[in-house]
């Protein structure tokens, strides 16, 4: 064990978990005022609700001892045998029982990232079922294919990539989101109501924690205090900043004038565009990676416009395209030169990760939208998932949790 790598992914664990409650508060801030305690709830919930999941099912269906490269025995139910004992397959120089507590903070996040896609018309307990359904279905199945040893997809299978979550977090929510947009139909009122952001400081306050987040995120994803920890860090950055750039210039270019929802909205996408490729890619690379989130996301965003398509806060066209985009990006600008146990992409002379890499996207996004669909219909149909149209009126603080944020 390495006391150092041991603090070092402490402090990125604690740095993951701080991002559930800044997603709470982006995401709060865009809805109206009726809905910010419903929409706070719906991330902040999840990580009590997952966290339980994980102890007695996630952790050992994720990383337990494999079962056909498909999913992790139940082994390890209720944390049996994982303890302060580093594991030979995950994290070396670090006590599993750590290991197993980062990796829920991103099993935590990632069915709270669904949310903003369904924003404004979700009922609380309903969406609960879902979520925890869904994480022993899609997430824990998808996160052993990529990250679990002897996982069919990943390393140790066919050979796919994933340094921090680009398959495993953000193209599983956004596939999901889109899934749960097309069962649940639009807002009341879409296309004819305005939905203008709320709160748009509290949206930044919550931009600046996810960012500061996203280093436990991406940096912490080397589980160790190392090079590769160091590239990871660095890459988050600069493609986060030149995401958030190019954005707010593609805005200006289209409408006239750059947004401060723009500007938050870009940096999102470029942190999480770069995130399945942190740590296999160089300054110059991230910073490239970010202006095609920035191009890309704020077009499949317009996009989602035009095909009326109401993904409330844009979960579809930032976390799901992004995810997808990076995961692309890996096979084209990752390099031995910068993690000599990475791999060399199409820059660095070599195809083969390229199209392993767009086998990834496929193959998790449409596991993941079926799945996510029937689980949607099922829910929906037998417990309402849909607030009524009353209370969509009345709002969700109100009919949900009998609240208010403002009291005038």
């Amino acid at each position: 064990m390495n006391k150092a790598d041991t603090a070092f992914v402490l402090a990125s664990a604690g740095l993951v978990l701080l991002m559930t409650p800044g997603l709470a508060l982006f995401y709060g801030g865009m809805v109206r005022g009726k809905n910010v305690l419903g929409t706070i709830m719906q991330s902040l919930f999840m990580i009590a609700l997952i966290s339980i999941e994980w102890v007695y099912l996630g952790y050992s269906m994720s990383f337990g001892p494999d079962v056909g490269g498909i999913v992790g025995s139940l082994s390890w139910f209720a944390l049996n045998g994982v303890g302060t004992a580093p594991s030979p397959d995950y994290a070396p120089t670090v006590p599993q029982i750590v290991f197993m507590v980062y990796q829920c903070m991103f099993a935590i996040i990632t069915p709270a990232l669904i949310t903003g896609a369904l924003a404004e018309r979700v009922r609380f307990v309903p969406f609960l079922i879902f979520s925890v359904l869904w994480a022993i279905v899609v997430y824990n199945p998808v996160c052993h294919w990529l990250w679990g040893k002897g996982g069919w997809l990943g390393p140790d299978g066919f050979g796919v990539l994933d340094f921090a979550g680009g398959l495993v977090v953000h193209v599983t929510c956004g596939a999901a989101a889109l899934a749960g947009v097309i069962v649940l139909g639009p807002r009341k009122g879409y296309g004819k109501t305005s939905f203008m952001p709320h709160n748009l400081p509290m949206t930044m306050l919550g931009t600046g924690l996810l960012w500061f987040g996203w280093f436990g995120f991406n940096g912490g994803s080397a589980l160790a205090a190392n090079e590769v920890a160091a590239t990871a860090f660095v890459a988050t950055h600069f493609a986060g900043m030149s995401a958030m750039a190019t954005w707010v210039v593609m805005e200006w270019l289209s409408q006239g004038r750059a947004t401060t929802l723009g500007a938050a909205s870009g940096a999102i996408a470029g942190l999480a565009t770069v995130t399945p490729g942190a740590g296999f890619v160089g300054p110059n690379s991230a910073i490239m990676i970010g202006i095609l989130a920035g191009v890309v996301c704020f077009t499949a965003v317009n996009v989602k416009n035009r095909l009326k398509l109401d993904d409330s806060l844009d979960v579809v066209g930032i976390h799901g395209v992004g995810g997808a985009i990076g995961t692309l990006c890996l096979g084209i600008f990752a390099a031995k030169a910068v993690n000599p146990g990475g791999v060399d992409g199409l820059l660095a002379g070599s195809s083969a990760q390229f199209f392993k890499q767009a086998i990834g996207v496929v193959v998790v996004g449409v596991y993941t939208f079926v799945v996510s669909w029937v689980l949607f219909k099922i829910i929906h149909t037998v417990f309402g998932l849909r607030l009524t149209d009353e209370a969509e009126v009345i709002g969700m603080d109100s009919t949900e949790h009998s609240e208010t944020a403002y009291n005038n």
